[in-house]
């Protein structure tokens, strides 16, 4: 019997603290069906206290999932407590995570505490959350950097106190695989009662050691991971769900099992990216483009002779496609909502599925081929269709030694405005046109345009940073024409700020 692994996905809350990728609640409801049909065991929905839109993004997940477990984040303090509990209300099955630091760091410069007040804290933080939910979690933050025997009074205390699940973070991975191992050994071998709750990792990737950390805790002792989608999250993101999956599907010799339908993976992967418009690399392991691609003469020959030459995964398995149908102007709506279902977006609204078909048809007419991420972006395109600042048109002139100029057509809130400007450059002279219309003290911070690789027909996806009246605001845009792209992200950041 193999020993049972559970996978505690916490894209909806740490992935979406990445700057520019927050999700609307719609929008979180289709990620927790889609880790629902992965078969993850605890979805962490949200930090209700921090918000109005998290609280309800919590209360709407907890009705639209069934069998995973809900679980809101709190810190040790009692009204985010009583917030999370609420939220919580309608899930069938439901966690509060609450936590406080316990490295000297935090101890001394962010609760200006004792050791002792704090295990207090969090003793006091566990039995009131008890009072709410059985199944409470306690974060030790920065336990990666925390003494191992203050650590373990800190966690046995916490068991003591009714903690069902403990995590211990390496907030700022820091750890390496062998100290973060040992640490969980630690644990394991010095805490009274340990048997009574389950280890939790949760790692971070700054120094590129999320996964092997959190393996070195899974080997040690651990029996839940804290992990994400694509590995997202805060500064150089978490540990990869997909990682860990096929590190323990592909290792059967470690005897541990996940409930994990492997096959979802790479539709889970493109929805979160098109979702949250943050492009996966390409050398990314398991879910990047190039992950099963073989390009050297001596391992295609190889490949070619023998698949696991070079091949320790099987494509099918975590959901690679690998079926002939190819979408192209003649293309009908069954194709389109097929390749949607492959790609891990369900369209059961003829309505809408009319809609993105009317503009897959506008695109298909420019392209020869419409690949998985054009199908991704037009899933997610018709949600421009609310914003109060839209591009009617877009003319440029530009050429090698000649000035860019630039006419522009907007309509806001259903007025028409029309302006054109010359720059330095297409892209300079659209978006100087449009700061005409919008009479706003706009910086740009960041423009990314996203590797075109498939072709000069290829779907140009711009992401862009602008600063206004002292806040950074993040657009995305996507288009066979990279102008048109550009300035549809310079509208997404607008409409940003106006609403």
């Amino acid at each position: 019997m193999s020993d049972r692994l559970f996978i505690f996905d916490t894209t909806l809350r740490d992935g979406e603290q990445v700057p520019g990728c927050q999700l609307n609640t719609v929008e979180k409801i289709q990620v927790a069906k889609a880790l629902e049909q992965l078969g993850v065991d605890v979805i962490e929905a949200g930090f209700p206290i921090s918000s109005p839109g998290d609280f309800h993004s919590v209360v709407e997940i907890s009705k639209a999932v069934t069998w995973p477990t809900i679980c809101a984040l709190t810190r040790a303090v009692e009204k985010d407590i009583d917030c999370a509990a609420e939220a919580l209300q309608y899930a069938k099955h439901k966690r509060i995570h609450t936590g406080i630091g316990t490295s000297d760091s935090h101890i001394k410069y962010k609760f200006d505490s004792t050791r002792e007040e704090i295990i207090e804290r969090a003793v006091a933080a566990v039995k009131y959350a008890k009072k709410f939910v059985e199944d409470v979690e306690f974060y030790a933050e920065d336990a990666g950097r925390t003494d191992n025997e203050y650590l373990a009074r800190v966690v046995e205390a916490v068991i003591k106190a009714g903690a069902t699940v403990v995590n211990i973070p390496d907030t700022t991975g820091y750890c390496l695989p062998d100290e973060y191992g040992n640490k969980i050994k630690y644990l394991m071998e010095h805490v009274d009662g340990i048997h009574k709750a389950v280890l939790s990792t949760h790692c971070h990737n700054d120094l590129g050691m999320a996964t092997a950390n959190t393996l070195q805790g899974v080997l040690n002792g651990a029996r839940q991971v804290e992990v994400t989608v694509n590995g997202i999250g805060e500064r150089a993101g978490n540990t990869s769900l997909e990682e860990i999956a096929m590190i323990l599907k592909c290792h059967k010799g470690l005897d541990i099992d996940t409930h994990i339908n492997t096959t979802k993976i790479v539709p889970i992967s493109r929805l979160v990216s098109s979702l949250m418009n943050m492009p996966v690399q390409p050398n990314k392991a398991i879910v990047g483009r190039n992950a099963f691609a073989h390009s050297s003469g001596i391992h295609q020959d190889g490949v070619l002779k023998h698949v696991q030459t070079y091949e320790i995964i099987n494509p099918k398995d975590v959901g690679v496609d690998d079926n002939a149908i190819v979408l192209t102007a003649r293309s009908g709506r069954a194709a389109l909502k097929y390749r949607l279902h492959v790609n891990g977006v369900e369209i059961e609204d003829e309505g809408k599925l009319d809609k993105i078909y009317k503009k897959f048809l506008i695109l298909a007419d420019k392209k020869k081929e419409v690949t998985d991420d054009d199908v991704l972006m037009l899933a997610g395109a018709d949600m421009s269709e609310s914003h109060s600042v839209r591009l009617d048109y877009l003319q440029v002139t530009t050429g090698k030694g000649v000035k860019s100029v630039a006419s522009i057509g907007l309509d806001i809130a259903g007025q028409k405005f029309e302006e054109a400007s010359s720059g330095n450059g297409p892209v300079d002279a659209a978006i100087r046109a449009l700061k005409k219309i919008i009479h706003k003290q706009m910086s740009l911070k960041e423009f990314t345009i996203q590797a075109i690789d498939k072709g000069s027909d290829d779907v140009g996806k711009v992401h862009m940073q602008v600063e206004y009246d002292g806040h950074v605001y993040y657009g995305f845009g996507a288009d066979t024409d990279i102008v048109t792209a550009s300035v549809e992200a310079y509208i997404d950041c607008i409409n940003k700020f106006r609403n």
